[in-house]
């Protein structure tokens, strides 16, 4: 049985470095498709995230199921679900929909989180109050991207295509409750296991999709370097504790973060015009969060009275 999910200061601080991390991705991935085509990006981020990770989990001596209990099917199942399936569906998706639309759907993971967690997982209960948060906190990313969320780009296969962005959706919300009820498992094994098995599913369809594997310039792979250390292989295994100790409908509000500080990072580091409507969609999105994680918020900031040393014995 799990315990209930234990949010503390450091899950606080492991969840900002999220939103920040993912949010400043995208520059970095604009940069990278410059040089190489997008399965193949998908494939290289997350093969070199594999090797560091394993490297890691190889100097500890490969430590992995602390219990008898061996769930490989499982740790496949979220290998496949959190990284392989929705970066090809994303890379995909993305040549016909708006940008603004994949940032929506990446938002409503937070919101399929809620019933998954409410049937699943003890100490997640889907409230009014954490309910209302996550809504608000939606409707603050809609207006931060703004009307271009639900504009069409008139590809035949748009339809298709934003299928493909609510499905990758779905893939991380179903990866990260899932993760959540596996036993107790080493955390670097458990970033680096199931990642093994999403380059097993992706490599090949990348050779399939677009051709053998390019040679990219040597900046290329610099930047593909860093995407695989810090946003894939540091940020996994943060991903994996937040999860594993906070919880995945805590896990969820990186989902708002991130196009906040797409957003915000663009205006401050690339000059980018401010968007209408940010500082209110800045209001909502704390204010959800303030809202939905109430609780957590009171017992980190709320000191309860200690309890009256018993008297002396006569």
């Amino acid at each position: 049985m799990q315990n209930p999910p234990t949010i503390t200061a450091t899950s606080w601080l492991m969840v900002i470095t999220l939103g920040l991390v993912w949010g400043a991705t995208f520059m970095v991935i604009e940069i990278a498709l410059t040089g190489i085509t997008p399965f193949w990006l998908a494939a290289a981020r997350i093969g070199f995230a594999t090797l560091l990770t394993l490297a890691v989990w190889g100097a500890r001596g490969f430590p992995l199921f602390l219990t008898t209990a061996r769930p490989w099917g499982m740790l496949a199942f979220i290998g496949a679900f959190s990284s392989a399936i929705p970066f090809i569906l994303l890379g995909w998706g993305q040549q016909f929909v708006t940008s603004g639309f994949a940032g929506v759907s990446m938002a409503a993971v937070a919101l399929m989180v809620l019933p998954l967690a409410h049937f699943l997982i003890p100490g997640e209960a889907m409230t009014l109050r954490r309910l209302a948060g996550f809504l608000i906190g939606f409707a603050g990313v809609v207006i931060l991207i703004g009307s271009q969320a639900f504009d069409s780009t008139g590809a035949a296969l748009e339809p298709y295509g934003r299928l493909a962005c609510i499905g990758a959706a779905a893939c991380y919300a179903v990866s990260s409750v899932n993760m959540r009820l596996l036993p107790p498992i080493d955390p670097i094994g458990l970033a680096a296991v199931p990642m093994l098995f999403g380059t097993a599913l992706v490599v090949p369809l990348a050779w399939t999709v677009e051709g053998p594997p390019p040679l990219p310039a040597p900046q290329t792979l610099l930047v593909l370097g860093f995407l695989g250390l810090v946003p894939t292989a540091g940020a996994n295994l943060l991903r994996v504790l937040v999860v594993r100790s906070a919880g995945p409908v805590f896990m969820s509000l990186t989902n708002y973060q991130v196009p906040l500080w797409s957003v915000l990072l663009g205006v401050l580091i690339l000059n980018e015009p401010a968007r209408p409507g940010l500082l209110i969609a800045m209001i909502l999105i704390l204010a959800g969060v303030f809202i939905s994680q109430w609780g957590a918020l009171r017992r980190l900031f709320v000191r309860r009275p200690r309890p009256p040393a018993s008297a002396p014995p006569a």
